[in-house]
């Protein structure tokens, strides 16, 4: 493999990351009407993703490749613009809003009602995101898993 292709974008996704997504994508087109349908949310997750400015772009790669791998189970999509992941039913579960989408001073992962973080009387659904490190990606594993039970999709 060329040099060039573990750079990352930004410090993003490396080149072999965007050639296997776009390979998948392929592979659910090749799999018919829902295949293609997850296909199309993909690509579009991927193309408002790349027009992001470069400090929320890596922000949003990370947060995709972190669900994609987490749950694979959600299918992408974007809802109003934002990456975002939707359950079997097609509900949308987790968004990632960009901060410049509204002029804020940080990006943000929210989730949604489909989203079973449910505890007790009060909880947050919305999380602060500035930068990228090990101990964010942790945390947004076990939000994932909290929200997506394996017995839910």
């Amino acid at each position: 493999m060329a040099a060039n292709t573990s750079q990352t974008t930004s410090d993003g996704f490396t080149a072999a990351e965007r050639a296997a997504m776009k390979q998948r994508a392929a592979e659910l087109r090749a799999e018919g009407k829902k295949g293609a349908k997850r296909a199309d949310g993909l690509q579009a997750v991927l193309d408002a993703i790349e027009k992001l400015t470069p400090e929320d772009r890596v922000l949003a790669e990370r947060v995709h490749a972190t669900i994609s791998v987490t749950v694979p189970q959600l299918s992408p999509k974007t809802w109003y613009g934002m990456p975002a992941y939707t359950n079997v039913d097609e509900k949308v579960v987790v968004c990632f809003k960009n901060s410049g989408k509204f002029g804020s001073r940080y990006s943000t992962l929210e989730f949604q009602d489909a989203a079973m973080l449910d505890d007790g009387e009060i909880w947050p659904v919305s999380f602060a995101l500035q930068t990228w490190s090990a101990a964010v990606e942790k945390k947004i594993v076990s939000l994932m898993t909290a929200a997506v039970p394996p017995t839910a999709s």
